[in-house]
């Protein structure tokens, strides 16, 4: 039988549904039918989102800066500068809040995206059911572009075989291109990721400059979205890597702030607060904080310093100095390509800073970045947090240097305290929003010729707005601006309820109402504002006396905008009142267990223990990152062991872990084998014999000693051949960069060897194996690796 049967049974016309033509047996009888793609409204404006981290609220500016911001000046001039605007006091919970208009807490970051120690507001994982201000864009029709530091992945999941369902990528970006960690060195960055990949790159070029390249690639995203697409608006989300520690800038940058700080910090501190007076970025009865209120005890008197010490510290600033100046540039550069483009006026752009200026770099500020933080063990005696270097280097490719706490002081004029602080140096930052086009459109003809809902967007003007906005607020707040609607549903699941509220209506009209009550917190230290009453707890409560239970402070925001009057002995029920607020609060956003005891981070799941096994490691490909590579020797004994087969001339760097800001390498250099040791900047150095050509069986070993240091020793071919006998072990987040096999990746290890080979690819030979052996654990490691639902069974029980 020939030709098509037409039985009786009906036919299944499986893959048609949903389609809105009609479909026959031939084209000649069906009808095409495209579905519609999500499109942006006719003229809706592009989004930049300018991220600074580490930013103290008064160092640009508009906010009462010396430091020149020309372009940021013109910023705040077309728009809004807002002078109560409140962060997280550290920058993953700032940056997740950003991100998705949750509290820090809910969106998974209670700390910084370092460790999940198993409860649901420490999880440093964006929730699936949180859409991310790029994905709610994205589906309103937006290109979505990334740069800069996203810091909202656990380090578990930054290697190259991790799961990537926190990365940009997956949160609603088509386009990535940055640093992943919480910060890296812009002369060398440690590891640099283009949408999912590592970048393959063995040696930047002379004079190479993260900030530089972050804002090329910007520029790049746009263009090629242009040559595309003429109309369609797009959201960039600029997180500068500057200015977080190590504090770095560009020499001719530096030189034009020489002699800027001769005057030391309390002259500038006072300065600064004299021109916030007159812009009126603080209330004429605001009052400076005096020591020792002021944390005046974590900081030398300048008129006491020596003229060394004066000549350092003021080097410190002169290159901070250049890194707010070099952000200034950056936005330069992008708001003048948006000008070229006609697209300047018709473009949002919001600028602020994580949270407030840092002490990490302690009273005299370090040249030794990583001796400095970040240890998971209290130092021994003697432990040398600033290695002695010449300051003319602070700054460039070889020092990872932090600026003193004096000068944070400075950063947070007018402010109390710091970084990671429930005071308002901690969490009181900088906020400028810019729309040119809105605010051409204001005032009452305009306001009168607009309809639609879009009208109240578009009615925006300039000014100083004194209202409180928090970090969270700003997702719902660009939403409404743009007139996209937030996701009402995410893979497949309806989304969790935002937290921030839009301030739209606050760009639009000076006297509309700000946000009334938050809560912060931060490793236990705990505040709570409600209307202009704050009341604050600069240390963690004890467990007996519970979560609401401590020592509370309280501050009259209004007549006391810098903290400088507790009022809690006069009014100790308003204290309780707002301690049982804070308590409330804290059990709806996920923020308790308090770390009462210090052990809340050491918790980690046994997900991680496969990334201390040993590992052999291919040469010549991109660093082993730096997490991964961690798990291998931080705290612990380790060996590495290598194969050679050795040619005529072999020469060249075996494997490299680290850089400038501490590390290690194996090199064949001369024919022998060389042992360099950076601790934090100071050099060790071992040489062994001459080695023949042929085979040969290399181990370096790292074994420790008592007081957190290590005996390093080289093998060949099973006997002894060089050690350095002490050196101080790395820690915390040293070594920073990742082991790179056949090369020394980035900044250096050997600044010396470098200025001779550069990145010293081994020749001449081969590797023909390179593995990482750990050993035992030291006792100072305190990490527990706990079963997935352990703790769930301890309960049961």
């Amino acid at each position: 039988m020939t030709g098509g049967m037409r039985g009786a049974d009906p036919i299944e016309r499986r893959g048609y549904e949903g389609f809105g033509g009609r479909a026959a047996e031939f084209a000649s009888e069906s009808a095409p039918w495209w579905p519609s793609r999500a499109r942006a409204r006719s003229g809706a404006p592009n989004v930049v989102v300018v991220l600074v981290d580490d930013l103290g609220f008064s160092d640009l500016g508009p906010f009462g800066s010396e430091i020149p911001t020309p372009h940021i000046d013109r910023l705040a001039s077309d728009g809004c500068v807002f002078t109560n605007y409140r962060t997280a006091p550290m920058c993953s919970p700032a940056r997740a809040a950003l991100m998705t208009g949750l509290n820090p807490h809910r969106a998974g970051f209670g700390f910084v995206a370092h460790t999940d120690p198993g409860y649901p507001g420490f999880t440093c994982e964006l929730p699936e059911d949180a859409p991310t201000l790029a994905e709610s864009l994205r589906a309103g029709g937006y290109a979505t572009f990334m740069v800069g530091k996203w810091h909202l992945t656990l380090e578990s999941r930054l290697h190259d075989a991790a799961d990537r369902s926190s990365w940009p990528l997956q949160r609603g970006f088509d386009r990535y291109f940055g640093s992943m960690d919480g910060f890296t060195s812009l002369h060398h960055p440690h590891r640099l990721v283009r949408d999912n990949s590592v970048v393959d790159i063995q040696e930047f070029p002379e004079g190479y400059f993260l900030t530089d390249e972050l804002t090329g690639e910007a520029l790049a995203m746009i263009d090629e979205l242009r040559v595309n697409d003429a109309s369609k608006p797009f959201f960039l989300y600029y997180a500068h890597t500057s200015v977080h520690g190590p504090i770095q800038a560009k020499e001719a940058d530096i030189a034009r702030h020489r002699g800027r700080y001769e005057a030391g910090w309390n002259a500038m501190r006072e300065a600064r607060f004299a021109r916030q007076r007159e812009l009126g970025i603080v209330p004429p009865h605001a009052e400076l904080p005096e020591d020792p209120l002021a944390d005046g005890d974590r900081i030398p008197s300048w008129d006491l310093l020596s003229r060394d010490e004066r000549e350092l510290f003021a080097r410190h600033m002169e290159v901070y100095a250049a890194a707010v100046d070099e952000v200034d540039q950056s936005v330069g550069r992008l708001t003048e390509h948006l000008e070229r483009l006609g697209e300047l006026d018709n473009t949002i752009i919001v600028l602020s800073s994580d949270n407030g200026g840092t002490a990490e770099g302690g009273p005299s500020g370090t040249r030794s970045y990583f001796a400095q933080f970040g240890h998971a063990a209290p130092v021994p005696e003697g432990w040398i947090r600033d290695v002695p270097r010449d300051p003319a280097e602070i700054g460039g490719p070889r020092l990872f240097s932090q600026y003193p706490t004096g000068w944070a002081r400075v950063s947070n004029t007018p402010f109390r305290s710091f970084k990671s602080s429930t005071y308002e140096g901690g969490v009181h930052a900088p906020l400028i929003m810019s729309w040119p086009a809105a605010a051409k459109r204001s005032g009452p003809r305009a306001a009168a010729e607009q309809s639609g809902p879009h009208a109240a967007a578009a009615a925006a003007v300039r000014g100083i707005r004194d209202q409180f906005v928090f970090v969270s607020d700003l997702a719902p707040t660009i939403l409404e601006l743009a007139g996209v609607p937030p996701l009402d549903s995410l893979r497949g699941r309806p989304v969790r309820e935002i937290d921030g509220r839009s301030v739209a209506a606050v760009l639009r009209d000076p006297e509309a109402e700000g946000r009334e009550a938050q809560y912060f917190e931060c490793v236990g230290r705990r505040a709570m504002i409600d209307g202009e009453w704050k009341a604050l707890s600069p240390v963690p409560p004890t467990r007996t006396e519970g979560g609401a239970g401590g020592r509370w402070e309280l501050y009259d925001l209004a007549t006391d905008p810098t903290e400088t009057h507790d009022l809690a002995e006069r009014h100790p029920e308003r204290v309780g009142e707002l301690a049982e607020r804070w308590r409330r609060e804290a059990w709806r956003n996920t923020v308790f267990p308090l770390d009462d005891e210090g052990s809340l981070h050491e918790n980690r799941p046994e997900t991680e223990a496969p990334l201390a096994l040993p590992v052999v490691l291919p040469p010549f490909r991109p660093p082993l990152e730096r997490f991964r590579a961690a798990q291998l020797t931080v705290l612990k004994s380790f060996a590495v062991e290598a194969s050679l087969t050795l040619g005529p001339g072999a020469a060249g760097v075996i494997v490299a872990h680290g850089d400038q800001g501490g590390g290690y390498l194996l090199a064949l250099d001369g024919g022998a084998p060389l042992v360099s040791y950076n601790a934090y900047g100071e050099m060790h150095r071992a040489r062994g014999s001459a080695l023949a050509g042929g085979e040969h069986g290399l181990v370096l070993r790292f074994d420790e000693l008592e007081g957190l240091r290590w005996r390093v020793s080289l093998e060949i071919d099973g006997a002894f051949a060089a050690e350095i006998p002490e050196v101080p072990m790395l820690l915390g987040m040293a070594p920073f960069t990742g082991i790179s096999v056949g090369y020394d990746y980035g900044g250096p290890v050997d600044w010396e060897l470098h200025e001779r080979h550069r990145s010293y690819r081994f020749t001449g030979g081969e590797i023909d194996l390179l593995r990482y052996a750990p050993g035992e654990r030291s006792r100072h490691d305190r990490t527990v690796l706990r079963r997935i639902g352990e703790a769930v069974a301890e309960l049961a029980d």
